[in-house]
């Protein structure tokens, strides 16, 4: 009998050493403009693949650059939380990197994905998490013209919505109530129209082991750049600039920010440099340690930066 029971404690041991070992795989999901074919992106993907030892796959979602513009969100959630349920190799759980407006893709996984497997961590780079007060203009080329021009239009109008991706969470603070009443993605993400506050996307989004929020302190793209650390403008103005503990977001706990961030679960980094622009030692001091296995208390201090935004 003792033989049997020592056994069986081996075994147990043994079964959470493998699991201990086994690394969770990623996704990265990238931002407008961009492609998993291109080598910038097949690169970023494998470097973090490099550095923490995980296998990681770049998720595209449509034709890629074309459809990260003109491709409504909720369109590209749902393509993208199709693929994770085909992939074997997620079903037990896995982590998420989104880029800039890869990161709305990424929580609509994680907020709207029935059936899905579960996420464990999420290292949002540049994301545009309570919107944007402007959308910056494509550049040049054929499809680029296309989308300044519409750009240039209504933009809470349906055909806008369903046509332009930015359109889905562009928030102008003084038109708010065509905002609630005509966006299509962030509103509902955020959980931010009255009366309609999803509460199973509040629990799946509660639900994450850690949250990793970068913002750019150059950032052009993202206006304003602290949306990347869900601050934004106050409702009706420009100005002054809110932080999340100031938001209505995160008093009234619309989507599970709240308990993330009193339970220390989320971490706010600062990297100096323009929009997405990271060095190797930035990933692997910031992002690597949540793509192994569940960072230590001690890294988390480690990564801690200093400028969390402070309770009201």
């Amino acid at each position: 009998m003792e033989k049997k029971r020592f056994g069986l404690a081996v075994g147990v041991v043994f079964l959470a050493l493998v699991q201990i070992s086994v690394s969770v795989p990623f996704i990265v999901l990238h931002g407008i403009a961009a492609a998993c074919s291109e080598d910038k992106e097949a690169n970023f993907t494998q470097l973090l693949s490099n550095f923490s030892g995980s296998p990681g796959f770049c998720l595209e979602v449509g034709n890629g650059e074309l459809d990260s513009w003109f491709m409504p969100l909720a369109k590209q959630a749902e393509i993208a939380c199709e693929k994770v349920k085909q992939m074997k190799v997620l079903r037990q759980g896995y982590n998420i990197v989104g880029r800039s407006q890869g990161n709305l893709v990424a929580r609509g996984l994680i907020e709207f994905c029935d059936g899905g497997p579960p996420v464990y961590n999420y290292v949002s780079l540049a994301g545009p998490h309570a919107g944007i007060s402007s959308v910056p203009m494509c550049g040049s080329g054929l499809w680029c013209e296309i989308a300044d021009e519409l750009i240039k239009s209504d933009i809470y109008s349906d055909f806008i919505q369903d046509h332009l991706a930015p359109s889905g969470y562009l928030k102008i603070p003084t038109e708010m109530k065509k905002y609630l009443e005509s966006s299509k993605y962030l509103p509902k993400l955020n959980n931010e129209i009255p009366g309609q506050r999803n509460s199973t996307y509040k629990e799946r989004f509660a639900s994450l082991h850690n949250l990793v929020l970068i913002m750019f302190e150059d950032d052009k793209v993202i206006v304003p750049k602290d949306s990347s650390w869900f601050g934004f403008y106050p409702d009706g103005d420009f100005g002054p600039l809110l932080n999340v503990r100031e938001t209505k977001l995160f008093k009234e706990d619309w989507i599970g920010l709240k308990p993330l961030i009193d339970t220390g679960k989320v971490e706010f980094v600062s990297i100096d440099g323009a929009h997405l622009k990271i060095s190797n030692i930035d990933v692997v001091k910031y992002v690597v340690p949540y793509l192994q296995n569940q960072p230590s208390s001690e890294q988390r201090r480690v990564n801690r930066k200093t400028k969390e935004p402070l309770p009201t």
